[in-house]
């Protein structure tokens, strides 16, 4: 059966149109509440979102749905999505679920759903409830007092992940002294990481936590950094910290206002975590998108780099299935399995900032462990068909391997949630870099017209 509904985190697309409207969310709640019924009890879902305006018009929808097969709801408010796979496990709960499209526009919403391990689910399991959604479920509904009941839990769920956020840090570590700008792209946390930072010790600065419902990720936040470059400069701050919409993954910006991509923090947490003897694994898994300095930089210190498939799904399966504990994406989207099943973008800050307390040295220094190799990423916007597999495409793409040989690195993908074709090359020659790119882009805008 294919995909109908699930992409590569979740279901996504534009609010309030198929199949990202209240219908389908309904029939999801009430078939993953189904696909997670399990023995003669009352049954529990938590659900968190970030704070788009159609969060309202989901939210209830879900909870119908959820409530209509007999599960009790707890609504967590505004939390990231770490934060949500965290209470699902602490409150063993049957389901979790995050209303979010993560760096998207407000104009997007998505629905992540996590077991009660606090994991994403498997394809499996998404083809089940994709497959419950297409099928009448009205036998499968319950009577009477087996409804389920919804009631909301917001300062309960935030107390208790800003507590669980502390103690990812030894007790004896504060951030005293510390001016930390804080970026939370006015989404889902907005309250707990500056008031985490805050307990810690540090001098906050935050920028990005006036939500109104239409900008998030709006000039603001891990994909668009320069407010908080411009704002660490300003007050001079030691350090920056940018999430994301649903905070599951960061990028940091020295004191200069200069920013440290998710491939260098990486490396900074590997480095540290292996000189304290705990570092799992003897390296770090990574995607395909990783710098090649970074899996150079690992190489020199006897570590290794374990690559996998785009997305924090494929990371997270590579490491529990070969025990690693640090994984992550080049975006920032950083996975610290000792402390999460999912990136969590405050805890790898506060990882950083533990390595910058130790190490006494600024910023600029400290994240900076390796030079990366020229790399180049373009799109190619696609209306139909399959550009990749045309043949003056295909022999572009041949031609491009042949010509970086051993000394670099042709990625070719499509999208995972647009119809585009990402174009990625790497090398020590940034001019023979930039011409493979140029050809196979040109290869594929002819196919795709």
């Amino acid at each position: 059966m294919s995909r109908k509904f699930f992409g590569t985190d979740g279901i996504r697309g534009t609010a309030n149109t198929y199949p990202m409207n209240a219908e389908i969310a309904m029939k999801v709640g009430m078939a993953a509440g189904i696909a997670f019924r399990r023995g003669d009890y009352r049954h529990r879902v938590v659900i968190g979102k970030d704070t788009r305006l159609s969060g309202y018009m989901i939210e209830p929808a879900l909870c119908a749905g959820f409530t209509s097969v007999g599960m009790d709801v707890l609504m967590l408010g505004p939390m990231p999505t770490p934060a949500v796979a965290m209470l699902t496990r602490s409150m063993r709960a049957d389901l979790g679920v995050m209303i979010s499209a993560s760096h998207n526009p407000f104009e997007d919403n998505g629905i992540k759903l996590f077991g009660p391990d606090g994991y994403k689910l498997s394809d499996e399991v998404e083809l089940q409830i994709e497959q419950l959604v297409g099928e009448d479920m009205s036998s499968r509904l319950v009577m009477g007092d087996r409804l389920g009941r919804a009631k909301r839990y917001d300062d309960g769920g935030r107390d208790r992940y800003i507590e669980f956020a502390k103690r990812t840090l030894p007790k004896t570590l504060t951030l005293d002294g510390l001016r930390i700008v804080i970026d939370c792209a006015n989404g889902a946390a907005y309250k707990v990481a500056p008031e985490v930072l805050w307990e810690l010790g540090a001098e906050v600065i935050r920028i990005g936590v006036e939500p109104n419902g239409t900008n998030i990720n709006l000039n603001c936040g891990s994909t668009s950094p320069a407010a908080l470059s411009a704002k660490v400069r300003e007050v001079r701050a030691d350090i920056g910290i940018a999430l994301d919409g649903d905070a599951d993954r960061l990028i940091i910006v020295d004191e200069n206002g200069d920013i440290v991509d998710g491939d260098q923090l990486m490396a900074v947490i590997a480095e540290s975590w292996a000189e304290d003897g705990r570092l799992a694994a003897g390296g770090i898994v990574a995607t395909i998108m990783s710098n090649l300095g970074l899996e150079r930089f690992l190489g020199d210190r006897g570590l290794q780099l374990a690559r996998t498939k785009v997305g924090d799904r494929h990371v997270v399966e590579h490491m529990r299935e070969h025990g690693y504990n640090v994984g992550g994406e080049q975006s920032g989207h950083i996975i610290l399995s000792d402390y999460g099943t999912t990136g969590d973008g405050l805890i790898s800050a506060l990882q950083i900032l533990a390595v910058v307390r130790k190490s006494r040295g600024l910023v600029s220094e400290v994240c900076r462990k390796f030079e990366p190799v020229p790399q180049i990423l373009k799109n190619v916007r696609f209306s139909g068909g399959e550009p990749l597999e045309r043949t003056q495409v295909q022999t572009a793409i041949s031609s491009g391997r042949a010509r970086l040989g051993n000394h670099g690195r042709l990625v070719i993908r499509p999208s995972g949630t647009e119809p585009l074709i990402r174009v990625m090359a790497e090398g020590d020659d940034p001019v023979l870099v930039g011409s493979v790119v140029d050809d196979i882009i040109g290869a594929l805008k002819q196919a795709a017209a």
